[in-house]
């Protein structure tokens, strides 16, 4: 038989989210199913203001760190005990340019007991792309790529050589008709008769983005479930990722993960455990001795 899953600390309680682009279509069931909890929104917040994705409010600090000042805005407006946020971030593969990536984070703050933990999730599953046209070039490629309408689009005109488009024109694009009309719009704007499409990367116009966050919201349920077996405080689970799992063939670190690090949110306990799939030494395609 398996060891019956532990209590949520949290059952009964209301989890305030900061979101004003329906996240809680992804999150409400994982937390409800796992957690016990109620979730609420708080729609007033307007969380574009800690950035945004069509670039008119930059953002000012990372991923991880707006995601914690998003949950305590949220608590702050809602007065309630326990806060979640949410925040994506998506450009190209750090090693392999011509693939993009995106990066999903979620906050959860208890303030009653200042306990934070966050979790993160990379994937290569994300439509996020932009290309540059002129009006009556073909689409119908590209479209289907980006999983137009079901996926929202933005639009911006162009600029002058080497400046870069210009602001959005018009954004949450999910029809034919929406989009012939934005791309004219566009074009009379645009200084040198190109102009930019993008995929609207808000969570409510993007299907595969807000299943990214549902999957991580699961993620962060079960490190919620999850006790410290020194202080007793929910949140235990990996909070670090060590490389240098030795090369096969000369024995030397690799930029490979070698260990993991799990941890408490609430207290200094930590154990350092081997990578989760056994893999004691890398490819020697990984290694800069042996494939500089």
């Amino acid at each position: 038989m398996p060891a019956p899953t532990p209590p949520s600390d949290y059952r009964g309680e209301t989890l305030c989210l900061a979101s004003q682009h329906q996240k809680e279509r992804a999150l409400e069931r994982p937390f409800r199913a796992g957690l016990g909890v109620t979730m609420a929104v708080t729609g007033t917040l307007d969380t574009n203001a800690f950035g945004s994705f069509s670039g008119e409010q930059p953002r000012r600090e990372d991923a991880l760190r707006t995601c914690l000042q998003k949950a305590n805005a949220g608590l702050a407006l809602s007065g309630e005990r326990l806060g979640l946020a949410s925040e994506g971030s998506f450009g190209p593969h750090p090693g392999l340019p011509l693939l993009p990536i995106g990066i999903e984070c979620l906050t959860f703050v208890d303030s009653q007991t200042s306990l934070v933990i966050q979790e993160s999730r990379i994937s290569a599953s994300t439509n996020f792309s932009k290309i540059d046209v002129q009006p009556g070039d073909a689409l119908d490629t590209w479209l289907r790529q980006v999983g137009f309408p079901s996926h929202g689009l933005l639009v911006r005109p162009g600029r002058a050589l080497g400046l870069g488009p210009g602001p959005v024109q018009s954004m949450g694009i999910q029809t034919p008709e929406d989009l012939e009309a934005a791309i004219r719009a566009a074009t009379a704007r645009s200084a040198d008769g190109w102009v930019r499409l993008e995929t609207d990367m808000r969570a409510h116009m993007n299907p595969t983005r807000m299943a990214a966050i549902r999957q991580l919201g699961f993620q962060l349920v079960r490190r919620l479930r999850s006790h410290c077996n020194a202080c007793g405080a929910p949140g235990w689970g990996l909070i670090e990722q060590r490389p240098g799992l030795p090369c096969a063939w000369c024995g030397k670190p690799t930029r490979r993960i070698a260990e993991e690090i799990h941890g408490c949110g609430a207290c200094d306990h930590q154990l350092v455990r081997p990578r989760a799939d056994g893999l004691t030494r890398a490819d020697p395609g990984h290694c800069d001795h042996c494939n500089p």
